[in-house]
């Protein structure tokens, strides 16, 4: 798998539903770019000026809302993934 670095997160995109709430059926080209995701790796944290590193607040299983152009996509061992930056990611979903 992949480590991340710094105050980055390695997350998996949670796949948008194909059928709206009314039950009509959406093309893949009418879905919108999914914005929550579980994370799969976090690395060590972020390390400020005074050289203390302060830790990321999400870990992995944590199932996360994330900024709908943050991140950069990518492919490891055919899973697409997202790496994201701690700031990317607007909260995690509880339940």
């Amino acid at each position: 798998m992949l480590k991340p670095l710094g105050d980055r997160v390695v997350v998996k995109p949670v796949e948008a539903e194909s059928v709206s709430a009314g039950g009509i059926f959406l093309p893949d080209s009418a879905k919108e770019r999914p914005q929550q995701a579980i994370v799969v790796a976090v690395g060590p944290g972020k390390t400020l000026d005074n050289g203390t590193t302060v830790a990321v607040e999400v870990k992995e299983g944590d199932k996360v809302v994330y900024s709908k152009y943050g991140g950069t996509e990518i492919k490891v061992g055919g899973e697409e993934v997202v790496i994201l930056r701690q700031d990317d990611i607007l909260g995690v979903v509880e339940g």
